[in-house]
């Protein structure tokens, strides 16, 4: 069983609109997702673009989500350290918090989002942690994911 990841600015398979892109206005989308099962004491959304040139580009780190999280609101602000507890981990634009789709012309690129219900209430990491830092910190604690995967091109 998954948990699913929807988002009420578009659906899964589908373009993401430009407002959420790095040719709009660059701001986080709104995310929803279905209840985790139980044991799950905290979340972690992760962004990235699978198609990227370079390989493999994050655009969105989030980690330390309260359990009771079942959505974020469109434009999260990008700072560090929320209200609710949580951090934002560097992307590879080389800033903390969204950076939204902003591919080479051509051919669509897919974003990926994932969320991930973890067993653990934090990660132990400092908000800024890389990608790869918090799949790590997340190993052996991961109860179930969801993925929800929208394209973009310019």
């Amino acid at each position: 069983m998954s948990i699913s990841l929807v988002s009420p600015a578009f659906a899964e398979g589908q373009k993401i609109p430009r407002h959420f892109t790095g040719d709009g206005m660059d701001v986080s989308p709104p995310l929803r997702w279905s209840d985790p099962p139980q044991g799950t004491k905290s979340f972690t959304v992760v962004c990235n673009d699978p198609d990227a040139p370079r390989g493999n580009w994050v655009h969105w780190v989030l980690y330390d989500l309260p359990r009771v999280t079942r959505d974020l609101p469109e434009n999260l602000p990008p700072d560090p350290d929320l209200n609710d507890g949580s951090h934002h981990g560097t992307n590879d634009f080389g800033y903390v918090g969204y950076g939204g789709p902003a591919p080479p012309r051509g051919k669509p690129h897919r974003y990926s989002f994932h969320v991930y219900a973890l067993d653990t209430d934090e990660l132990g990491l400092s908000s800024g942690a890389t990608k790869d830092q918090v799949l790590s910190a997340m190993k052996g604690h991961v109860l179930e994911e969801g993925e929800l995967v929208a394209v973009y091109a310019r």
